[in-house]
């Protein structure tokens, strides 16, 4: 099944897939396994269609009507298939990664050439952040705030920004979440600072004069999740601290920063001003590096973001700001704060650590609890902030999922080689077994659990037993170097067929497409050069649609 590439309507390949769907092959041994890892086996003026004319034609002709045609002669099962697949492809529109149809080799269906993010951001390291709102693509460009449909790449909407536009929750893919249901957009300075929303329709709320006031209260603003602004300042008298850390000019910071002041993190309605929750991050003691002036993505903002390395900076923090979640960090403190305020707070070494939502509504924080050993602990929390369980080495989601509120949890613990499963609630599913303890984890699809390695195996699992299914090893070349340099880094589906992005140590790219039940290869195009070889270039998914975005562009490959 596919998507006509102009009018999006849902397409059938009206084919016989028996050897596709048949069940899965017998586990491969403990053996086979081994040998197998081992080796064995444009203008602002809108979008250019471009793409295969043969390909489109095809697609043309086997449109949902002539599916149904042919269903209603040949018998009902079609007509039942033909429903299910369209269940599917609705279904894969609104999770994570998901691509309505990854089965046939990509061409470009369209391109959009422009700025592409707020060129502050990527400055600041950033990337070129942007926004998947409904159906749009949504990002900062050339003074406002710009939306383009996946399907198609028209321009759907354009909001004009003031001055010191700052719009969010954005994110760069790999980095931090990009789906939202509402951007919060500040502009102006000064008394004359204000506020908006804008939804998936373009429609901007009217907007609100932010009071000048509660910048000297609750601090510097910034675009929140669910239609909020954040404000964050550091609380309490300044202590003194006798600890004698330090931070030379070269080298390594010394001591630890043993008093410090806490963080307030408030947040209000972006429409009325009314608060809607307030929390208190409490400072630790933390080793000095944690605590080294430099770019910290600070909060305020400043552009000075880069400062000497030659001394401390107890006050400094920074956020990275999510639809579902506040990241902060600083001085003293690393922890998560949920949309709804929950505040988790991450144990081990203070300064080291990262928290993640997860498609079921709870959250990991993985920490580091020895830091020159290397060695990772996890934490697992509810929706609304409870401790649910601690686990052992890192606890990873899926990728990409086409069931996410069934997706299981995987932990690796090196050099153990343990690879263990989890649900949602904390409860362990099975405990196997690994050559190597850092898989990655890629995708739940079909009950197949999927995970890599960085030497470039892949591995189908029993989602419910973590036996193998199957094995697969890039082989051949890309480009013009081998498959036994690359690695996986990114992962779609389609509910069937899962896409992966390989890249290798030079930079160089490619895709390929695996079945899901069989890990049998689908298609290989890694010689077919239709990435943008450009820095700063994502690749992610947008209403079912497989989207490249670069700094000056955006193209849909389908």
């Amino acid at each position: 099944m596919a998507r006509h590439a102009d009018d999006d309507a849902v397409v059938f390949d009206l084919v016989d897939d028996e050897g596709r769907r048949t069940a899965s092959p017998t586990p491969p041994s403990a053996e086979a396994e081994a040998e197998a890892e081992e080796g064995g086996g444009p203008g602002a003026g809108g979008p250019r269609p471009t793409g295969d004319p043969e390909r489109a034609a095809v697609r043309r002709r086997r449109t949902l009507v002539g599916a149904v045609v042919v269903a209603a002669v040949l018998g009902t099962g079609l007509v039942v298939d033909g429903m299910r697949d369209a269940a599917r492809a609705e279904q894969i529109r609104s999770v994570r990664g998901g691509v309505v149809d990854v089965s046939a080799p990509l061409d470009e269906v369209w391109a959009w050439s422009g700025a592409v993010g707020s060129r502050r951001a990527f400055v600041r390291g950033e990337g070129n952040q942007v926004a998947a709102l409904g159906p749009f693509l949504a990002f900062e460009s050339d003074g406002g705030l710009l939306a383009l449909r996946a399907a198609t790449g028209e321009e759907g909407w354009t909001v004009p920004l003031g001055d010191d536009p700052d719009c969010g929750p954005t994110g760069y893919l790999g980095w931090s979440e990009v789906a939202t249901d509402v951007l919060v957009c500040l502009q102006g300075s000064g008394a004359g600072r204000e506020v908006f929303t804008v939804g998936p329709d373009g429609v901007p709320s009217a907007p609100r004069t932010l009071d000048a006031g509660d910048e000297q209260r609750y601090g510097s603003a910034r675009p929140g999740p669910e239609g909020t602004v954040l404000r964050a300042r550091r609380i309490g008298p300044e202590p003194v601290d006798g600890s004698g850390a330090q931070c030379p000019d070269e080298g390594e910071c010394s001591g630890t920063v043993a008093a410090g002041r806490d963080l307030l993190l408030r947040a209000e309605d972006a429409l009325t001003g009314a608060e809607r929750w307030s929390v208190v991050v409490p400072f630790r003691a933390m080793a000095a590096e944690g605590c080294r002036a430099g770019p910290l993505l600070p909060w305020d903002r400043r552009d000075d973001i880069v400062r000497s390395g030659a001394h401390l900076d107890p006050e400094g923090f920074g956020a990275r700001i999510e639809p579902g979640l506040v990241q902060v960090w600083g001085c003293g403190f690393r922890a998560g704060v949920t949309a709804d305020g929950a505040l988790l707070m991450m144990e081990g070494v203070p300064g080291f650590a990262s928290v993640v939502g997860l498609d079921t509504g709870g959250y990991v924080a993985q920490t580091i609890t020895q830091r020159y050993a290397g060695r990772m602990d996890s934490a697992l929390y509810s929706a609304d902030g409870e401790a649910v369980r601690k686990v052992a080495g890192t606890l990873n989601r899926p990728g990409t999922t086409d069931d996410p509120r069934a997706a299981t949890l995987l932990s690796t613990e090196p050099p153990g080689g343990r690879l263990r499963s989890y649900a949602a609630d904390g409860t362990q599913r099975w405990d196997v077994a690994v050559r190597d303890g850092t898989a990655q984890f890629l995708a739940q699809v079909d009950r197949t659990v999927v995970t890599t390695t960085w030497t470039g195996g892949v591995r189908g699992l029993d989602l419910d037993t973590g036996a193998v299914r199957w094995t697969w090893r890039t082989q051949g070349g890309l480009y013009d170097w081998s498959y036994e340099s690359s690695y996986v880094s990114q992962a779609f589906t389609d509910g069937q067929s899962l896409l992966l992005l390989l890249e290798s140590g030079s930079g160089d790219q490619g895709l390929v497409s695996l079945d899901v039940a069989s890990g049998e290869l689908v298609w290989d195009g890694t010689s077919s050069h239709l990435l943008t070889p450009k820095p700063e270039t994502m690749l992610l998914a947008v209403d079912g649609n497989l989207l490249e975005v670069s700094l000056d562009g955006v193209r849909r490959l389908g």
